[in-house]
């Protein structure tokens, strides 16, 4: 029986240590053969959180979108333009001079006003908005793609480089300034280039995979609260397809059809248990 990417993404997962909360694990890739674009993502954070998928339909003036998260508050999503964000936690910063800290649902505020990467970087700018611990990956469906960063008072972007773009949780425009060097983002770019080296069109269970070595398994710390890889998200961006798996279990995946989720235009909570 041929494996599904479930099956095969929980098996890669045995030799991961002693979580880091707060962390996470995004790639965006394009593939070389075929130019498809396929987004990853592992969110680590406590197992007592309540998350959940939240779909919104679109309005006159608002694009429809799906983002997940929980406390009314997006982690990451996409819309139905294409255009996807996520953030990751990274050492202490000094925000610029004249900017303020997110108010509000700031994802889904982003995913309803925007359809491409530059839009996103603009409405940051626009709303004078910088974070100061922690940095954004945008991504859409043309291809382009940048993580946003506030080092030392400024604002610095990282554009994709040929056909991948990785984020955890050390900066990428100053890797001095702590997380660094970071297991997960070596596994990920080790085990991409692994598969770049057989010359072939990579499909969107290869593309998942690479995140596997890159999932923390739930421990309990010194006070019994356990935590670990809380989801991993998956997005066919050229296809609109995505799919979730909870606590790294193959009993719970959501798989959604983006295109027909959108289409019908209904704001759906799904909570994931």
């Amino acid at each position: 029986m041929k494996p599904t990417l479930f099956t095969i993404f929980i098996l890669l997962i045995f030799n991961i240590s002693i979580p880091s909360l707060k962390a996470c694990s995004v790639l965006y890739y394009i593939d070389l053969q075929t130019g498809k674009i396929y987004i990853a993502n592992n969110e680590d954070f406590w197992y007592d959180v309540e998350p959940y998928i939240q779909l919104m339909p679109a309005s006159k003036k608002k694009h429809a979108r799906l983002w997940y998260g929980w406390d009314n508050f997006a982690q990451g999503g996409i819309n139905e333009e294409g255009l996807f964000f996520d953030g990751a936690v990274t050492p202490l910063q000094t925000r610029p001079v004249g900017y303020q800290k997110p108010k509000g649902n700031l994802g889904d505020e982003i995913l309803a006003n925007c359809s491409t990467v530059e839009e996103a970087v603009n409405y940051l700018e626009k709303e004078k908005i910088a974070l100061n611990n922690g940095h954004m990956m945008f991504g859409d469906r043309s291809g382009n793609a940048v993580v946003v960063e506030w080092v030392g008072g400024e604002r610095k972007l990282e554009y994709i480089k040929d056909n991948k773009l990785v984020m955890t949780n050390f900066l990428l425009s100053e890797t001095t300034q702590g997380n660094y060097p970071c297991y997960r983002y070596v596994a990920i770019t080790n085990s991409i280039a692994n598969l770049e080296s057989k010359n072939k069109a990579l499909s969107f269970l290869e593309i998942s995979n690479t995140l596997g070595n890159a999932v923390q398994v739930p421990i309990p710390d010194e006070n019994g609260r356990k935590g670990g890889t809380l989801y991993s998200t998956f997005i066919d961006v050229t296809e609109m397809e995505f799919v979730l798996i909870y606590k790294i279990d193959n009993s719970k995946v959501t798989k959604l059809d983006l295109n027909k989720e959108f289409a019908a235009g209904k704001k759906r909570k799904l909570k994931l248990e």
